[in-house]
């Protein structure tokens, strides 16, 4: 037996529609939005009574997407710094690969996210970034070069 695919990458946020925008300035589609609840629910995640709003982003021409949720009920719970250093236990970014990274870089700057570190060359085959978006999102950006 083997996986078929990655479906989706789930991130819990407070504010859906700044994540979504930020999303959609680096480039993603936004598939739809609507809320999610019931006892199916309930079951799938492990929480009675859970309410939430989600919007599926998908990556165009690529079966990659992000599910995003914002909880009403029960409140969404913090783990940690939302600044929290790349060598923090968990998931730490979302890599994408881009065409342009300094045009992307410099679009997500106007959305409020943060370089954390330097635009850096990897030998003469890549291009590569952290960015810290909305609510702490980490996201790796890595143009090819060759």
């Amino acid at each position: 037996m083997t996986i078929q695919r990655m479906d989706n990458v789930l991130i819990v946020v407070e504010d859906l529609d700044a994540v979504i925008a930020f999303f959609v300035e680096l480039g993603m589609e936004l598939e739809g939005t609507g809320p999610v609840e019931g006892p199916w629910v309930d079951a799938v995640i492990g929480i009675e009574g859970a309410r939430q709003s989600i919007a599926m982003l998908r990556i165009p021409g690529a079966d990659g997407r992000i599910e995003l949720a914002m909880f009403h009920s029960p409140d969404a719970i913090s783990v940690g710094p939302r600044d929290a250093p790349a060598n923090t236990l968990g998931i730490r970014r979302i890599m994408f690969a881009v065409d342009d990274i300094d045009d992307v870089v410099e679009r997500l700057r106007l959305r409020g996210a943060e370089l954390m570190g330097e635009l850096a060359q990897y030998e003469d085959a890549y291009r590569l970034c952290y960015v810290r978006g909305p609510e702490g999102i980490v996201v790796g950006l890595a143009q090819q070069l060759s």
